[in-house]
């Protein structure tokens, strides 16, 4: 597994890239970066490392300077506009996966086993799924980790794949527990 995280522009840059690697993706939906992304982003850097893969053209270029100028240290990983065009359309999602993995390699990136710290077990018993409100808690428990939202599924994999400990994760819910007076648990 890529232990950095890509951030691509959108969700068919996403299939692509899973097509070849194993990795935890960020999408941007191209010019919809806010600061809500760009601090995702941030926290990813923090925590893996990040490789800004963008599309071979105008937006793309203007989309990886605006993410290098708010997240210092980022790699970053490139295709040519010959790479990347099919039927006229230009973008991530028309490369193979050997040109895409070939772009991951030449920007450096790490491998790093991939984790099982977390599991659907513990979704359940701290109520973030099979619970009325799981959604809500899995919504506080994402922002106040900086990793966002996601479903359950999508949850465990990012609680594994940005390297979150047992010890900050009770914490974090310790803290989202108190806010939405949800009660007290012995964790």
């Amino acid at each position: 597994m890529i232990k950095e995280v890509i951030v691509v522009e959108g969700r068919d840059d996403i299939t692509a890239v899973k097509r070849a690697v194993d990795a935890e993706l960020i999408s941007v939906s191209g010019f919809g970066i806010n600061e809500k992304i760009i601090n995702k982003i941030r926290e990813a850097q923090k925590r893996k490392g990040v490789i800004i893969f963008t599309d071979p053209d105008f937006a793309g270029e203007k989309i990886r300077k605006i993410i290098s100028k708010r997240v210092p240290n980022v790699k970053h990983a490139y295709i040519s506009q010959k790479e990347g065009t099919k039927d006229g359309d230009i973008g991530v999602e028309n490369a193979s996966p050997e040109t895409i993995l070939r772009a991951l390699h030449t920007a450096k990136f790490e491998v790093q086993e991939k984790r099982k710290e977390f599991d659907v077990q513990d979704m359940i018993f701290f109520k973030l799924t099979a619970d009325i409100r799981a959604k809500e808690r899995r919504h506080a428990l994402g922002n106040e980790l900086g990793i966002g939202y996601g479903n359950s599924s999508q949850f465990i994999t990012r609680l594994n794949n940005y390297g979150i400990v047992k010890e900050e994760f009770i914490e974090a819910l310790k803290k989202i527990d108190k806010e939405m007076n949800y009660g007290k648990f012995n964790y």
